[in-house]
């Protein structure tokens, strides 16, 4: 690592941090030196139009894909292009598709234990936790996700809004240092749509998050800074309403 990246400020107070990333598919630039930097504790929104390398990005932090150049490191230290998935899964980076995947046929409750329990290496499930933290475990997580009357339903019987909220809490259960999260509001009715917005502000007091999404009376209600993409990089990044009144970002992604 040079000299310049170990005593940059910005990325030894960051917890994640990007600098002059760009990966090519086939000749196309999905992601032409994008540099982003999220503190610990921070929720971010990232917008922008289809194609503008959102996807990608997340492809790139969490190790599905690799980048061409640039510095991807997380924690201050971690140079994250060096490992695979199952790795920074195991470093504490956590993600969240946009369409939800639970287990239908199993509770509520046992979602979330077999989610704690997927996280447990072979050497520590031998000093697996005692029955009782874990069940304190899942009680507050239950709490958070707003489902603890739920927990003996199905996973399957729950709405869309629900289902995402559990894929949250199964998550939150391996205990990430930062979740990603795809437009968690897609598909959501209004009332779902508010109370997503608490869950995450909620998480965001424990953990940082990054939120993709492209509806901007969710993003508002999140009240946090905005980064907008296009063409594979930053072209602005502020509050929402200052980005809203950027001539630029209207061109290429509002005004549509």
């Amino acid at each position: 690592m040079s000299q310049s990246v170990q005593h940059n400020p910005a990325l030894t107070s960051s917890l994640l941090y990007l600098d002059g990333v760009s990966v090519s598919f086939d000749g196309f630039k999905a992601i032409r030196g994008l540099s982003l930097v999220i503190a610990p504790g921070e929720m971010r929104a990232i917008i922008g139009p289809n194609g503008a390398g959102k996807t990608t990005m997340m492809d790139i932090i969490t190790g599905k894909t690799k980048p061409d150049e640039g510095t991807v490191m997380f924690g201050g230290s971690v140079d994250l292009t060096r490992l695979d998935e199952a790795a920074i899964a195991n470093l504490g980076i956590g993600r969240k598709f946009q369409k939800p995947t639970v287990f239908d046929f199993h509770t509520i409750e046992d979602n979330i234990l077999l989610a704690l329990k997927s996280q447990r290496s072979v050497a520590k499930t031998l000093f697996w936790k005692t029955a009782a933290a874990n069940q304190k475990r899942i009680d507050d997580i239950l709490g958070i996700i707003k489902l603890g009357d739920a927990r003996n339903r199905l996973a399957g019987s729950l709405s869309h809004g629900q289902k995402q909220w559990l894929e949250i809490g199964m998550l939150l259960a391996q205990d990430p240092k930062l979740l990603l999260v795809d437009e968690p509001a897609a598909g959501m009715t209004d009332g779902e749509t508010a109370e997503t917005a608490v869950l995450l502000k909620e998480i965001a007091k424990d953990h940082s998050v990054i939120v993709v999404e492209h509806d901007m009376g969710f993003i508002r209600e999140l009240g946090v800074k905005v980064t907008v993409l296009h063409e594979g990089s930053v072209l602005a990044e502020g509050p929402l309403d200052q980005v809203s009144a950027n001539e630029r970002v209207v061109e290429v992604y509002l005004g549509r």
